[in-house]
């Protein structure tokens, strides 16, 4: 069910102190009001620099001054999130930015200790998320959506606002005649999750009311199937082994066999196959029944190979 942001902060209990990622606008300057003002003295800021607009320094600027007027400790970091060859820009911005996170954490230059951070994605965040993956033909992780919690690096991640959709929380700042900055990367419709805001939203409000609550009913379900093969995955990998061998691997169903080979390579190796590089690994080891059988094919950023008994993954 879609919340306003007061029911969404008072349901919200996180581990405190806190740190609010706060990039100046609209989403995390209300995370950052309300987070302030429900527990004053423990809650810090913490602004990632990007470089990446000729705007970034005035975010800054803005930032420091909203935090020194609230009377919020707050940390900036600066990071290189330029984007290699073949990455998309969003992608690389968001991994560089909880590489901040992380180091932050764990630096000695952090004015404030940091073991729980908030974000501010809000519910029109999560249903862009599952559009983009369905677009891509993504499992069940990706239809997952984003978690309202989780645990990375050491840190304790929250996003409180995945039910308050973005005209809630604009409006909540309205009322308060609150500041915040406009990042005009977000108006650009060259980067496809704008045009799924600008384009796609809209259509579906149109259509279907309540899709913000329906989606993420979907999504909440596609994250119990997802738990559960994680589950099964796991019994099944203590069965098989690690690295598994290829005789018991074979004992095993299509999918227990598809769901096993995605587990062993993303938890022991950070690897992820595309459905045709897992399609065929799963051929080769279900056609791999005599000692000479060879399998060597890539997979993800590396290859498995068939060595003995066993299949292994390296990266050369």
């Amino acid at each position: 069910m879609t919340l306003s942001l007061p029911q969404a902060m008072a349901a919200f209990s996180p581990v405190l102190p806190l740190t609010v990622a706060y990039s100046g606008g609209a989403d995390s300057t209300a995370l950052l009001l309300a987070c302030a003002q429900k527990w004053p003295g423990q809650v810090s800021a913490v602004h990632v620099h990007h470089g990446l607009q000729a705007a970034a320094d005035a975010f800054e600027a803005h930032c420091r001054n909203v935090c020194a007027a609230l009377g919020v400790p707050l940390t900036v970091q600066k990071i290189d999130a330029r984007h290699a060859p073949g990455q998309s820009p969003e992608d690389a911005a968001r991994r560089a930015r909880y590489m901040a996170f992380e180091a932050l954490a764990f630096s000695d230059k952090g004015r404030v200790a940091m073991n729980s951070i908030a974000i501010a994605h809000h519910a029109d965040d999560q249903i862009e998320t599952l559009l983009l993956a369905l677009s891509r033909g993504a499992g069940l992780p990706g239809l997952s959506a984003m978690p309202a919690s989780w645990s990375r690096g050491g840190l304790n991640y929250y996003r409180p606002l995945l039910r308050v959709s973005g005209a809630d929380i604009r409006g909540w700042l309205a009322e308060r005649g609150a500041a915040f900055v406009e990042d005009p990367s977000n108006l650009h419709e060259r980067f496809t999750r704008n045009r799924i805001r600008a384009q796609i939203l809209p259509a579906l409000e149109t259509c279907f009311p309540q899709f913000r609550d329906t989606f993420a009913r979907s999504s909440e379900h596609a994250a119990q199937a997802q738990a559960l093969l994680l589950e099964m995955a796991a019994q099944d990998l203590a069965l098989v082994g690690a690295p598994p061998r290829i005789k018991l691997l074979r004992t095993l169903s299509q999918p227990r066999l598809a769901n096993v080979l995605r587990h062993w390579l993303l938890t022991s190796h950070q690897a992820t196959p595309t459905a045709a590089q897992l399609d065929e690994l799963m051929r080769q080891i279900t056609a791999c029944q005599t000692r000479g059988h060879a399998i060597h094919l890539k997979v993800a950023h590396g290859f498995c190979q068939r060595r003995g008994p066993e299949l292994h993954w390296y990266n050369p």
